[in-house]
């Protein structure tokens, strides 16, 4: 066949146009989700020109001039893809909507200029490829995200509410950075911004005025945020300012009123006569009135009318300058001894700080903190209920001014005294401390006020249900909210008590160790108890000489310790090795603390599994020594100490050190003791020990289990699935059934006490039975169907039970799917040898024309569920087959394994036609898809054998095509030659081709 292509200049010249879009549309910096989506389409038409090259094209007008108009659409998403990525990334999200659309545009058209192609590249297949890819594409939508959407009427409601404060327009710029995939660092933020800003000013105009308005007013309301500036920064320019503008306030200029309202501007537009008007007034003019100018009565469209930028910020100038001497002056009124005077004073402070955020920052410039608390302490209920507020105003939404009250000398001792007075002034109190209690610090210095805490639970209980809401609320933030808040506040709070725990007498330090111990927190509590340096301090105790002393120590550090993160922090504070000291070399002195000692043993091995990203390097547990001395605590100790240090080996067994103490564990006999527990009386260490003991089966160290694992072991732990209600040790049991030895004695032990009959049982009766018991019986059973043990495979299949095996691969969990298949793939590697041959028949019999046997579709001879086990007679392949669709891997590559035994050596013909008729072979190609590397493999190597025969070859070719082509590109080495050969096959690539 000729390759030589007519067009070839105009065809490359076309691909590599393509290539470059792809490129283009990967790199933009904005709409990633949308860009990535025309990317895909545009790689697919590129793979459909590459092939096209491969075949002889008729030259025609019609089809140079149809690869010239796919060009041409191309080139255009290129640009715009170019343009997109040449912008700022602010302006692109504020035109999302936009570029949505522009992108929906560009597909439909390149789509409609593909559709010219079909009719004229009709080889291989290219042009249904053409047809099908045309048509998504023209069905293609492309969507901005919820939060781009969200932040555009976010920018719209502050352009709409001029008044809206900085904390919004920081807010703002915080949100934008999280959209766009930027640092919120200043310094980022502020090149983004004046980027963008820069961009607005020095590009070309923008023709649509509504357009170029709002971007402008964008412009203006992202300025706002302060987060762009450094407080030193905005400190500088404002007192630079502040001093050069004397100290009296001008009064407006004429030109600052609006001639219609006769009021000052806030928004003023100009006419084209040079006539300028408050927006709004005008345009209400206009619009109800007549369409004339208010002065010069001629002809006015509120299209002709601009913002005149240069008026409205000498307003905003002419403000700020008598705003900034108002507040500079006021100060010396505050201080004046006449009340009225401050009252008035304190008022007019408080309406600027409300009117705008850029106002409250210049009164924290003006060092009016000082000041304001000072006057907290006056006897004038009106002086400090102004103040109150005017404080709660500074703090909100501002975590560096709250801090900053706090930290003011004696503010909060002072707010805290206001909640004494009358109930209007505790509110105002409650409000501000609520507001101050939103940051970490003053938080902290906020719950170490003397009679606060006693003040706050006081008024939980008032009569006025807002300050009672307030007073739980608060709290609440203090996270004290239990019955013992008072014994708190009279020991005088926790920062008190753990300076006394650490500094105090001897007797007060056992009081307050003993406090701990005794009295009832939250985890959140525990968690600032020890945060605060209570683990330090408690320690330390451990080597008191005095045992009243170390006993109150240990009964706080365990209490302490039920919380993670504190049992990690006990841990690196060398805890462990001091308990184990106490353990080991003191607990005869004191017998009655060995089981409180080994309880918090416990809490910190539990700790190690709770969070465990927090300790990769955190010892335990390191000596054989160490290990031996705490397990032999078991025969030592009663139950309680039992079960906590069964607990304790369960928790550190699963941490990232486990294997090295499960080794351990066995090495020292271990298992023979957890034998002897398996008939405890008490259910809880019963429970612990055969969880234990299924943990260490799972290393498969076969020798330890040999030697103590005997036949009354095996009948004892089948006794306990029969009258335990405990799901976790049935569950363990099937296990460890599951994971002993697989040995010809242990085996028989096994069988002859009972455990087949059991899993029987369980799975007879999955109804009734918990999900994780069906699961781990399923795994049990899979011991008893290995096919090198024909006897004990018949003893199964005799029970009648493949039939419920069948029915879970339609009901069960994954991992009872996985178990199942696993099974019954057992079962199948032994039909094809069990399965009788077909009787023939002869003389009379013969010639009497009646038909003979048949025998099994895929084994020939003669099968039963019960003689050959075989998957057709028990109908497992249809199901087998769903499961093949199922997420989970295990469950997949386990029926697939169970299927592919059907078509194993001489049986390929007769098991593929059974495999196609049960849905298998299809769902076999999707797994060429897989996310599974094993599963592709396995899929790959079964279907280069089916794919032999004529029939399945021409079937399945179209759709295993792109999936095979994956393979070649991404496989691994072997598997891209096996998808290689499998392509050639199905007469899809030479074997000699390189293509590949």
């Amino acid at each position: 066949m000729s390759t030589h292509v007519p067009d070839s200049a105009t065809l490359s010249r076309l691909i590599s146009t393509t290539l470059e879009t792809v490129h283009s549309t990967k790199a933009t910096n904005t709409q990633k989700e949308n860009f990535n989506k025309l990317s895909s389409y545009l790689e697919k038409i590129t793979y459909i020109l590459q092939e096209s090259t491969k075949f002889a094209i008729n030259d025609s007008t019609t089809l140079k001039n149809a690869i010239e108009v796919l060009t041409k659409h191309v080139s255009e998403a290129n640009n715009f893809a170019l343009k997109c990525s040449s912008r700022t990334k602010i302006y692109l999200l504020l035109n999302s909507k936009t570029i949505v659309k522009t992108l929906e545009n560009h597909t439909k058209e390149i789509a409609n200029a593909l559709n010219l192609l079909h009719p004229l590249i009709t080889f291989n297949g290219l042009d249904q490829d053409i047809i099908k890819l045309s048509k998504i594409m023209l069905d293609a939508t492309y969507q901005e995200s919820a939060a781009e959407e969200e932040i555009v009427e976010k920018i719209k409601v502050g352009i709409r509410e001029r008044s809206v404060d900085r904390s919004y327009a920081n807010s703002l710029l915080v949100s934008i950075a999280d959209i766009l995939g930027i640092s919120t660092e200043q310094s980022v933020l502020r090149k983004e911004y004046e980027d963008f800003k820069h961009e607005m000013e020095s590009g070309d105009p923008i023709e649509d005025v509504a357009e170029a308005l709002q971007i402008e007013q964008t412009v203006a309301l992202l300025g706002k945020a302060d987060i762009i500036s450094t407080a030193e920064e905005r400190e500088k320019k404002y007192f630079s300012k502040r001093n050069s503008l004397g100290r009296q306030p001008l009064e407006p200029l004429q030109s600052f009123y609006c001639p219609i309202t006769g009021e000052l501007m806030d928004d003023p537009v100009e006419t084209p006569y040079g006539h300028s008007f408050e927006r709004d007034a005008i345009e209400k003019w206009l619009a109800v009135d007549n369409n004339l100018c208010p002065i010069t009565k001629t002809p006015l469209k509120a299209s002709a009318l601009r913002t005149n930028k240069t008026l409205r910020q000498s307003i905003e100038e002419w403000r700020d300058r008598n705003t900034m001497i108002f507040i500079g002056s006021i100060k010396s009124r505050i201080l004046s001894n006449e009340e009225e005077e401050v009252i008035v004073s304190l008022g007019k402070l408080q309406d600027l700080c409300l009117e705008r955020d850029l106002h409250q920052e210049w009164v924290m410039m003006e060092d009016y903190l000082p000041v304001l608390v000072s006057l907290l302490s006056t006897k004038n209920f009106q002086i400090r209920s102004r103040i109150l507020t005017i404080l709660r105003i500074l703090a909100t939404d501002n975590d560096d001014r709250k801090e900053s009250i706090a930290e003011t000398d004696d503010a909060i001792k002072l707010i805290v005294c206001s909640l004494a007075r009358k109930i209007e002034e505790s509110k105002l109190a409650l409000q501000l401390l609520m507001e101050l209690s939103k940051n970490e610090v003053a938080r902290n210095i906020i719950g170490s006020s003397q009679g606060c805490i006693l003040l706050l639970v006081t008024l939980s209980g008032s009569d006025d249900a807002q300050a009672a809401h307030d007073a739980k609320q608060l709290l609440e933030n203090l996270s004290f909210l239990h019955q013992n808040i008072v014994q708190m506040a009279n020991a005088n709070y926790f920062g008190p008590l753990l300076h006394l725990l650490s500094s105090g007498s001897e007797s007060v330090q056992r009081v307050m160790a003993k406090t701990l111990s005794e009295v009832e927190m939250t985890d959140h509590a525990k968690l600032m108890v020890c945060d605060n340096g209570a683990v330090e301090s408690l320690v330390a105790l451990l080597s008191h000489i005095d045992i009243e002393m170390k006993k109150a120590a240990i009964l706080a550090l365990e209490k302490l310790s039920s919380v993670p993160q504190n049992g990690l922090k006990m841990m690196k504070q060398g805890v462990v090795e001091i308990l184990f000291g106490i353990l080991f070399r003191e607990s005869l002195s004191m017998p009655n603390l060995v089981e409180k000692v080994v309880a918090t043993i416990m809490n910190l091995a539990l700790s190690l599994t709770s969070h465990k990203d927090d300790h990769e390097e955190t010892p335990f547990l390191e000596s054989e020594e160490d290990v031996f001395k705490l397990f032999s605590l078991i025969s030592l100790y009663g139950p309680n100490v039992q079960q906590n240090v069964l607990r304790m080996f369960l928790a550190v067994c699963q941490s990232p050190s486990g294997l090295k103490i499960r080794k351990t564990l066995r090495k020292i006999s271990s298992v023979q003791v957890l034998v002897q527990l398996c008939e405890h009386e008490n259910q809880t260490v019963r429970s612990n020990a055969v969880k234990l003991f299924c943990i260490l089966t799972k290393d498969g160290d076969d020798e330890t289990f040999v030697e103590h694992v005997g036949s009354k072991c095996i009948e004892t732990l089948l006794k306990i699935v029969k009258i335990s209600d405990n799901i976790e040790e049935g569950v363990a049991i099937m296990e460890i059934i599951s994971n002993l030895p697989r040995n010809p004695q242990m085996t028989r032990w096994i069988v002859d006490a009972g455990a087949l009959q059991t899993i029987i049982s369980v799975l007879s009766n999955r109804l009734q039975k918990n999900d994780l018991m069906i699961e781990s019986a399923s795994g049990a059973l899979s011991r008893f169907t290995v096919s090198s043990n024909r006897e004990l495979q018949k003893k199964v299949a005799e029970t009648g039970i493949i039939p419920t095996l069948v029915q879970l691969l339609d009901y069960g969990s994954p991992l009872t799917k996985r178990n199942v298949a696993i099974s019954l793939a057992q079962f199948s590697e032994s039909s094809n040898s069990l399965s009788a041959p077909v009787e023939r028949r002869s003389g009379f019999f013969s010639c009497c024309g009646s038909a003979p046997d048949t025998g099994c579709a895929v084994h020939s001879g003669i099968c039963t569920v019960e003689s050959s086990f075989c998957l057709l007679e028990a109908i497992a392949v249809t199901p087998l087959a769903k499961v093949l669709d199922e997420p989970d891997f295990g469950a997949v590559e386990a029926a697939l394994d169970a299927l592919l035994t059907l078509v194993n050596g001489e049986q390929l013909q007769k098991g593929s036609k059974v495999l196609e008729s049960g849905g298998a072979i299809a769902k076999m190609v999707k797994l060429l898809s897989s996310g599974s590397l094993r599963l592709q493999e396995k899929a790959l190597v079964a279907l280069e054998r089916i794919f032999r025969q004529p029939e399945y070859k021409q079937k399945y070719k179209t759709m295993a095509h792109m999936a095979l082509v994956e393979i070649t590109q991404r496989g691994s080495h072997g598997m891209k030659s096996l998808a290689a050969k499998i392509l050639a096959h199905l007469n899809v690539l030479h074997e000699q081709s390189s293509f590949f």
